[in-house]
């Protein structure tokens, strides 16, 4: 009799209970389709800003979103205290070059944003889909790492920093950079993948704060063969939605 009472009993509710959906019976309801918006070139802090009202939203319940955007020259710096060391060039190189400096709430360490670079800011909720941090950063990773094979690259983790790694000859190079910030049990921020970046910018400073290790794109591996941008978000947004169990529908 007990075991009968308890299987019609809900989910249990952790955490983030009162996000969850769940109908009278306790059944988890259907998931919203995730809107893709392309934001084109756009600056860093307006698209945080778009990320920001979009979160609003999401973590009330409401649609879900994945920003596909590229930036204008800009370096990030995460949460990490003492990250501004890895930026290794002055601000006066810095403002000739055009590159505009920005402190976020993202977690990591300093990276580098720019034209060529396919970056993809997901704002979900982690409990509709029962994920902690560290689950859904391995589901970015493996959604980037996936739309890699799709594009004829073979990428790989790596145990010595987060996000997702290429072979250049006898080297192990960073094709992918991750960082995130989750919120009321909602994501912020994400990944940003080097297509056709110049990645002279990441002698600018010490990317994710990994010395010695450098930056690489798909223009770098690929050469000619390099996709476009639009094919490359396709691919993207394509595998952070399938990773994250649910459908797209275009913003």
């Amino acid at each position: 009799m007990r075991q009968a009472q308890a299987a019609q009993r809900p989910p249990r509710r952790g955490r983030y209970a009162h996000r969850r959906r769940f109908d009278m019976l306790g059944v988890a309801m259907p998931r919203q389709p995730i809107i893709v918006e392309d934001l084109g070139l756009m600056a860093y802090r307006e698209a945080w800003a778009r990320q920001e009202t979009a979160h609003a939203e999401a973590a009330e319940g409401g649609a879900e979103r994945l920003f596909l955007v590229e930036h204008p020259p800009v370096i990030t710096l995460g949460r990490r205290s003492g990250i501004e060391r890895n930026i290794v060039a002055p601000a006066d190189q810095l403002a000739k070059l055009g590159v505009e400096r920005v402190h976020c709430d993202r977690g990591g360490d300093v990276t580098f944003h720019g034209p060529g670079q396919v970056v993809a800011y997901p704002i979900v909720r982690l409990a509709d889909r029962r994920l902690s941090v560290g689950g859904y950063v391995r589901r970015l990773e493996e959604a980037a790492i996936a739309a890699l094979a799709d594009l004829g690259v073979a990428a790989s983790k790596d145990p010595a920093g987060i996000g997702v790694w290429v072979d250049v000859g006898s080297e192990r190079r960073k094709i992918c950079a991750l960082g995130v910030r989750i919120r009321r049990g909602t994501s912020l921020h994400g990944i940003a993948l080097n297509v056709s970046t110049n990645l002279r910018y990441f002698e600018l400073i010490v990317p994710c704060g990994l010395t010695g290790r450098k930056a690489t794109s798909l223009r770098e591996v690929l050469g000619e063969a390099c996709p476009d941008l639009g094919r490359v978000k396709r691919a993207v947004a394509d595998r952070i939605v399938e990773a994250l169990e649910a459908k797209a529908k275009d913003g």
